[in-house]
């Protein structure tokens, strides 16, 4: 049992992201390696990356659930997360960046700006994480660093500084400028490129790497009056300078270091290390993260120091080896194995067991940690993703994750009797993993209609299923989630009249209820004085309307893009009931969308397929006759790229398609754009 004692300056809290395919894992495997903490490079194409330990991460040679990870570099600690790149698992993206100080965002040269990356990177926009950007796969042919470059600034509305220009190109590949300290490194072949040579600049090189000095200067002076002056004085601007100014415009988001390498081929990862180090930030260099006080709703703040108040954020949750690991980010205050805490969201304390620092599937065991730690706990029974944690006596509540709403469905039902009684208890336990996935019981069937992000999604609960809590199902085709909403205003009052165990309940709730924009939501307002309708009354009736919302007149699915108004309370002496008006508010908002044009809404994916040109006619005309809409096609080193939308109900079995139509050759990446009408 150790003891974590870093100091928080030195500490780094990064998420690897990016499109599937880019080598995020890769870069990660080489980071352990560099950094010694393994001792033997895992390659993701050979099932034997650290970070994919996952048997299911293994055969598909791809990464399904973000693993973290600890390591060392030159007096820094890097507390890493390798996050997924298929969409499917986009939660798993979305929770690490929420807890992350700074994320590296990996580029395929080749592919370029690809949609998942588009995706992620705004993720990370949106909890306003800083950033840096390796472009990676410089050996491929077709590799473009300058092209990848342009998609940044011109896709991620990014201000890039590049600080690495590329030696050599596709095959020739073997080295870097460093254009802060004007030195040309190249990597040793031998010895998995642990050794790399630093030299002057080669004189074939030279012109263009003072070009790239030039804008690199010209970008940093953009953002730092200092740097400015002195580039327009013409001084020699010294280089603890100018990192110190590339590092205070990474932290404000007003800028991206650009590196670049080629990490299968063992080329740029101790120079990205070096710039983790230097320019992302640490704990202390972002703003303590806002939170409120549970019952009064004020904004309260605790400081980044182990002597503040507690507060951890639990962004994530996994069942390893049969028992619930919690893994939360420490804000603030200090956390030790058998201590206390609070969750203001159950309102219940909970003795931590465990702590434990991960290494992907592996643990090592501490006594204590502190502020800027992200660690995994044993012995939290109640906790979920999204809650807090903190002290019962500074209780506060940190913002929660956003989560994503699932697009597609699968009927299941257990193979056998044994299998039917450990069901619901799997499901649970997914349940408690996974905040995307939804379960529901249909009553027709009694068939167990699981819903999540994707085909793939859903086929990798299926083999967690069976590969780790033994439970064989039978499982129906993908179906679509559908949405509901209505095409015109109505109004209706439906009043709820009965007796019930010898008590009298009534009441007449008038509702009208109107079409809203795509993507509104779904919103209840009163048309009444409030100060008229008693207050438990006025939420019995929201209560019934929110209810009505979830199950439309169509096929059942939740109603959306209306706007539900109470109009009018009819009710009599004896008998107003919050039951009476709830049910009554419910049973006149089904019947409002009955007659006010009701329609279904579909799933709209953004699709981007990549074709070589003399196959574009057939992919096209396939793209048509499944009612996508061809939005844009650019030609990119050989191929076409075709980004479409098409409704997700005609893109089931689309990978076979595609090879087919392309023999083999052609690929495509999809995400969920919108719910519309076809």
């Amino acid at each position: 049992m150790s003891k974590n004692t870093v100091k928080i300056e030195n500490i780094r809290n990064i998420g690897i992201i990016a499109h599937i395919d880019a080598g995020k894992t890769t870069v990660t495997e080489r980071i352990l390696y560099y950094t010694g903490k393994s001792h033997k490079i895992g390659e993701v194409h050979d099932g034997e990356a650290a970070m994919d330990w996952m048997p299911d991460e293994q055969e598909r040679g791809i990464t399904i659930t973000s693993a973290v990870t600890t390591c060392h570099w030159k007096n820094k600690q890097i507390q890493i997360i390798d996050t997924p790149g298929h969409v499917d698992f986009t939660i798993e993206v979305e929770r690490s960046l929420r807890v992350l100080d700074g994320a590296i965002g990996v580029f395929c040269a080749v592919g370029g700006v690809q949609p998942q990356s588009e995706t992620v990177w705004h993720q990370a926009d949106k909890y306003h994480v800083p950033k840096m950007a390796f472009i990676n796969k410089l050996d491929r042919i077709g590799a473009d660093f300058e092209g990848t470059i342009s998609q940044i600034k011109e896709k991620l509305n990014a201000n890039p500084m590049i600080i690495q220009m590329p030696v050599g190109e596709e095959s020739s590949f073997n080295g870097v400028v460093d254009l802060i300290r004007m030195k040309q490194i190249t990597w040793k072949d031998e010895n998995l490129g642990a050794d790399y040579v630093e030299s002057d600049i080669h004189p074939s090189l030279a012109e263009k790497a003072h070009e790239f000095r030039s804008s690199l200067i010209e970008s940093v002076a953009d953002t730092d009056d200092a740097i400015m002056d002195a580039y327009l004085s013409e001084e020699e601007i010294p280089e603890e300078t100018l990192i110190a100014a590339i590092r205070k415009a990474t932290i404000n988001l007003k800028a991206i270091p650009v590196l670049c390498g080629s990490a299968l081929k063992n080329k740029g990862i101790q120079l990205l290390l070096d710039a983790i180090s230097l320019f992302l930030p640490s704990p202390v260099d972002v703003p303590p993260l806002p939170g409120t006080i549970p019952q009064t709703n004020e904004h309260i703040t605790f400081e980044y120091k182990a002597n503040a108040p507690l507060s951890a954020l639990i962004f994530k949750v996994f069942m390893m080896e049969g028992r619930k690991l919690t893994f939360a980010r420490i804000y603030s205050g200090k956390l030790s194995e058998g201590m206390d805490v609070y969750n203001p969201k159950t309102g219940k304390k909970e003795k931590i067991s465990r702590i434990m620092l991960m290494h992907a599937n592996k643990r090592e065991r501490v006594e204590s940690v502190s502020a800027g730690a992200i660690v995994g706990l044993l012995g939290l029974k109640s906790a979920s993703t999204g809650d807090t944690l903190c002290d019962a006596a500074n209780p506060i509540v940190l913002e929660r994750i956003d989560i994503y709403e699932p697009v597609i469905s699968i009927a299941i039902e257990p193979k056998t009797h044994s299998d039917q009684e450990k069901m619901d208890d799997v499901i649970a336990k997914f349940l408690d993993e996974d905040p995307t996935l939804r379960v529901k019981k249909d009553d027709d069937t009694g068939q167990i209609i699981l819903s999540g992000m994707g085909e793939l999604h859903l086929e990798v609960i299926i083999s967690r299923m069976t590969r780790e809590f033994q439970t064989n199902v039978n499982v129906g085709k993908p179906q679509v989630v559908y949405r509901e909403s209505v095409g015109a205003s109505a109004e209706a009052c439906i009043p709820f009249d009965r007796d019930i165990a010898g008590t009298s309940h009534y009441a007449g709730v008038k509702l009208g209820i109107r079409p809203l924009e795509r993507g509104a939501g779904s919103h209840f307002a009163s048309k009444i004085p409030a100060d008229t309708i008693p207050p438990v009354i006025f939420k019995a009736i929201e209560t019934g309307v929110t209810e009505a919302f979830t199950s439309g007149p169509i096929m059942g699915y939740p109603v959306v893009d209306v706007e539900v108004s109470l109009l009018e309370i009819n009710t009599r002496e004896t008998g107003a009931t919050e039951l009476a008006h709830k049910v009554s508010a419910s049973l006149t908002v089904r019947e409002c969308i009955s007659k006010a044009q009701p329609y279904l809404l579909e799933p709209i994916m953004d699709v981007e397929i990549f074709v070589p040109e003399n196959f574009m006619g057939e992919v096209i005309g396939d793209i048509n006759s499944r009612g996508g809409k061809i939005e844009a096609i650019t030609p990119r080193a050989g191929t076409q790229i075709i980004q479409c939308s098409v409704p997700l109900s005609s893109m089931f079995g689309y990978s076979t398609s595609i090879r087919s139509a392309t023999q083999g050759r052609g690929t495509f990446a999809m995400q969920f754009a919108r719910f519309d009408k076809r």
